[in-house]
């Protein structure tokens, strides 16, 4: 089979290697669709991702979708033919974080596509993708592949609006439009914030934001003006979301939070010492926050995704052939034409 191998920063291979075996308890699927994420454009680019260095080469790939074609002995919940959104996650379910229902913590846990462990543990842009049952959600066969494959970065935002606490009523900012800031945008909305403000640098992104329902939108670049008039009387927003990875960003909403808000981290941010003014923390007291991946979010994230409950397509902008996959890594970062670049592997 072909799978899209890391060897180092913008050495993005397509090799054959064998298929894995298939245990008892697991599942063999043909591949669907797979989302590149910013963690995968990090590794693409830099070789890292924060503090995960690459350090043997690794087949990229978390979100993905696909149809079951085997089996293992002892698997009864899914079967032949169910489409299904896979959970990257596999948590060890023994250690402390496991047992006070934190998954995400895990201090073994097992995620697709990921450096954070030596040996790297291998992702999902593969064509034939072993993974366990526990980790498939079945979908209507109704549901296209793309759609599917979204349910892991709508996760990962589901969880960063439950570490925000009750949403119901307040006024949010998310700084940064990108996937992850734009979905959050949806899941904000839908936890009943009262208004919702994303900033960004360009305005393609942030059009997609607003219809997601973003009630304003701010170009940074272009109306610096703007943001700075919610950093009176000491800010306005009652939560912010920073999406962006970005220091300076994680400074605006450091001066937009009113007294007594929360922020909530979740880009990534770069390693080492940044130098960010957090004295302002105190004498407002703010709550700052890290959220990272998700827990029994997924299935919720599933369930809002087949339904329509919550609309995420517009996020959708582009698929490329795994043939094409520089080509892919290069629409990703390209903000101003595409937002979530997926890939796909076409009949060899």
């Amino acid at each position: 089979m072909r799978v899209c191998v890391l060897h180092g920063a913008k050495d993005l291979r397509l090799e054959e290697r064998p298929a894995a075996a298939l245990g008892p308890v697991q599942v063999r699927l043909q591949f669907g669709v797979g989302g590149i994420c910013g963690s995968d454009l990090h590794y693409y680019y830099d070789g890292r991702v924060g503090d995960f260095a690459l350090r043997e080469p690794l087949i990229l790939g978390h979100e993905v979708a696909g149809e079951v074609i085997e089996t293992g002995r002892d698997v009864g919940r899914v079967k032949i033919g169910d489409r299904v959104a896979v959970n990257p996650s596999l948590p060890c379910w023994q250690c402390r974080a496991c047992q006070s229902g934190r998954t995400n913590l895990c201090r073994r846990m097992t995620f697709l596509g990921s450096a954070a462990v030596m040996p790297h543990v291998q992702g999902a842009l593969q064509e034939q993708l072993v993974v366990f049952e526990s980790q498939c959600f079945v979908v209507p066969r109704a549901t296209p592949y793309g759609i599917a494959a979204l349910a892991e970065p709508l996760a990962v935002c589901l969880h960063a609006v439950r570490r925000a606490g009750d949403l119901l009523g307040r006024r949010a900012l998310i700084t940064g439009s990108g996937p992850i800031g734009a979905l959050t945008c949806l899941a904000a909305r839908h936890a009943g914030a009262a208004s919702v403000t994303v900033t960004d640098i360009a305005a393609p992104p942030l059009a997609i934001a607003r219809r997601l329902g973003a009630d304003e939108t701010i170009d940074i670049a272009a109306e610096p003006d703007r943001i700075e008039a919610y950093q009176a009387d000491k800010g306005w927003f009652d939560v912010a979301f920073e999406a962006s990875g970005n220091p300076r960003a994680l400074i605006t909403c450091l001066e937009c939070v009113r007294p007594g808000g929360r922020i909530v981290q979740l880009g990534m941010l770069p390693s080492g010492t940044l130098g960010l003014p957090l004295t302002k923390i105190t004498p407002k007291e703010l709550d700052l926050v890290g959220t990272f991946r998700f827990h029994d979010e997924f299935g919720a994230a599933v369930e809002a995704l087949v339904s329509g409950r919550l609309d995420a397509a517009p996020v959708l902008t582009g698929t490329f052939g795994a043939e094409q996959r520089d080509a892919a890594f290069a629409a990703a970062l390209d903000r101003e034409h595409h937002m979530k670049v997926q890939l796909v592997f076409e009949a060899s």
